[in-house]
């Protein structure tokens, strides 16, 4: 096979991925965060489908707060695994959300929800997971800022510079990169 025609084959990939409905949804903008509070715990991924990691984010935000979806979608669960609430949401192109535990679920199993929509009110420090494909990934590359848990080695009024945006749309690296795997 040819170079111009290897490169042809490659660019027409490229364009009908990007330019499908499944990338098109899933790459609209950024989530936000579902409740106004600073991370606890980061994600850290496990090493093997059943080993033990963190599978989300764990927010230290207090019980009874509004929980807000993360962005724009259609609500595929709402209720309880092993004794604890959960609400789940699927926002379309393999990106699903998932928020618990909870208190009060606000939503029901089929309900549409706009991005900031109240889901549900907090039972106390809220996991917020994310799955891409099934597969789940760290939900602060999709908040439109990492979260990165810096300690302060030299001085504790040291400025620390803000990460750099991440870009969330179709194109962004991760959700190809997650996509990929």
């Amino acid at each position: 096979m040819s170079t111009i025609r290897r490169s042809t084959l490659l660019l027409t990939v490229v364009i009908l991925t990007l330019a499908s409905p499944r990338a098109a949804v899933a790459g609209q903008s950024c989530l936000t965060p579902p409740v106004t509070a600073r991370v606890a715990v980061p994600f850290r991924a496990p090493n093997c489908r059943w080993c033990p990691g963190q599978r989300g984010l764990e927010y230290s935000n207090r019980p009874g707060v509004a929980v807000r979806a993360a962005g724009p979608g259609a609500v595929v669960f709402a209720g309880q695994v092993a004794g604890v609430v959960w609400v789940t949401v699927d926002h379309g192109g393999g990106l699903r959300t998932s928020y618990g535990p909870l208190r009060r679920v606000a939503v029901r199993r089929g309900a549409t929800v706009a991005a900031g929509t109240v889901l549900a009110i907090a039972a106390g420090a809220l996991h917020f997971g994310v799955r891409v494909d099934g597969r789940y990934v760290d939900p602060a590359e999709l908040l439109g800022r990492p979260v990165h848990l810096v300690p302060r080695l030299f001085s504790p009024t040291a400025r620390i510079p803000r990460p750099p945006a991440v870009r969330c749309g179709a194109s962004s690296p991760f959700l190809l990169r997650a996509r990929s795997r």
